[in-house]
């Protein structure tokens, strides 16, 4: 465990050992939250996301995949949706679709909805008919498109469902640590290889929402975990949810009753350690539902309101376009950035316009002066915790990443310095690659909505 992360637990450890800060008996509930499910498993053979080489729909079923949503009312009546998938994520088209069916549904804005895809890779390809960046048959491409249909009408029913079932709730929260997730930017005399990087930071932190109705029962918990869902390979075609969702599936036994959710954090260079292995899977999930279950039982910090929700993007640059005889040259390169050069080559020869930056959504939720949860999209490198930490302070701060729209990854500036997977651009319909400068955006945008919000920041 690196020194920071150990740093971490032991900070928390210590929290608990002085008593922490609990609820008073004599307060009453101050939130309304309502929960729901839906089982969004495939019914039949699906082309499965998360690794171009699989060459076939996946067979059987390892664990359900789940749908589950948590609408928060503060006293204001100012409402908030969070909705936890078991699925890789969404690109820009069902993102949009999504917040229009739930708007339908419930009357909620984007800026109240926070979709939080765990990032599994044994779930199935999401698609509206849209490139989707898998070579599959066509007939494949038409169940991946049914089934997309279907799921977007089950996440407008499930937050309705959620905005039924408000009860009077008390939040709490805190945290714990995940010793599994691992760096995965090896270094070698060639480059920056996906391997496996013992000395390389990664956020350990397992941050953990608690939900009790008026008698100070547990009705939820949403917790988070900075580590791709990626233990089960492209040599498997079982649908499951990976470690999110054995972790969430373990916390429910232990809480019957109780409904778990995931929110992926900043994991986009961590890679479960070990992986592999249906074995490896169950274990790490039961490593972090046994973590959450201890921080439940611990003295939790109470989360206030009022509830204030934002959403905006920062417009990150991309890097300039490169002359055509070196997009040639990377096209016969290593497969990562052969497939953005590819796609730019085409793009040229087709005369279409490549923009000079890129919107990255950026969501935001103040939680009165207890909690700051920052939610941003994309496979975000876990170096941007740090500068999101330095930017608005790092007290009372869940940073997720993955949330919303999936492009692509979002390295940091050091990241595209030493190059490696995580630095391959955009995937779906944009081409590009993050200038360095993008991380310098992002941060100032985060920073401008947490201003906003009301979080009181550092000095910069």
């Amino acid at each position: 465990m690196d020194t920071r992360s150990w740093l971490v637990g032991l900070g928390w450890v210590v929290l608990q050992m002085v008593g922490g800060i609990g609820w008073g008996a004599q307060e009453a509930p101050e939130w309304k939250v309502g929960l729901a499910r839906v089982n969004i498993t495939p019914e039949g053979p699906i082309w499965m996301a998360g690794y171009a080489a699989r060459n076939k729909p996946s067979e059987g079923v390892l664990l359900d995949l789940w749908a589950k949503a948590m609408l928060v009312e503060d006293q204001s009546g100012h409402q908030g949706l969070i909705l936890s998938v078991d699925l890789i994520g969404f690109n820009r088209e069902v993102w949009d679709a999504v917040v229009e069916r739930v708007g339908q549904k419930t009357g909620l804005k984007r800026e109240q909805i926070l979709l939080a895809p765990s990032h599994t890779h044994t779930g199935p390809v999401i698609s509206l008919g849209g490139e989707s960046g898998y070579a599959m048959p066509e007939e494949q491409q038409k169940v991946v498109h049914r089934y997309t249909e279907k799921l977007v009408s089950q996440l407008a029913q499930v937050a309705a469902a959620a905005l039924a079932d408000r009860k009077p709730a008390r939040l709490a929260w805190g945290w714990g640590v995940a010793n599994f997730p691992m760096n995965r930017r090896q270094f070698t005399p060639g480059g920056v290889i996906l391997g496996v990087n013992p000395s390389g930071y990664v956020d350990r932190r397992v941050p953990v929402l608690r939900v009790d109705d008026a008698e100070g029962k547990l009705r939820g918990v949403v917790f988070g975990c900075a580590c791709h869902c990626t233990t089960l390979t492209g040599q498997h075609y079982v649908i499951s949810g990976d470690y999110a969702g054995f972790a969430q599936e373990h916390i429910e036994k232990e809480h019957p009753g109780a409904q778990a959710m995931f929110i992926a954090g900043c994991g986009g260079d961590a890679n479960p350690y070990p992986r592999g292995e249906i074995e490896h899977v169950r274990q790490h999930g039961a490593d972090l539902g046994t973590e959450v279950c201890r921080v439940l039982q611990g003295k939790l910090q109470p989360v206030r309101g009022p509830l204030r929700t934002l959403q905006e993007s920062a417009e990150a640059p991309l890097q300039p376009v490169p002359p055509k005889e070196e997009l040639e040259k990377l096209a016969k390169g290593p497969s990562h950035v052969a497939y953005n050069a590819k796609r730019m080559l085409a793009a040229l020869e087709a005369g279409k316009p490549m923009p000079p930056s890129f919107p990255v959504p950026i969501a935001l939720w103040q939680f009165g002066e207890d909690l700051t949860l920052v939610g941003i999209s994309g496979e975000v490198l876990a170096g941007y915790v740090l500068r999101v930490e330095k930017a608005i302070g790092p007290l009372n701060l869940w940073v997720a990443g993955y949330t919303n729209q999936v492009f692509g990854y979002l390295p940091t500036a050091t990241a595209l310095a030493e190059g490696g997977y995580e630095t391959r651009g955009l995937y779906g319909q944009v081409v590009g690659f993050f200038a360095p400068e993008s991380e310098e955006v992002v941060v100032a945008k985060i920073r401008q909505l947490a201003e906003k919000a009301g979080r009181k920041l550092p000095t910069p």
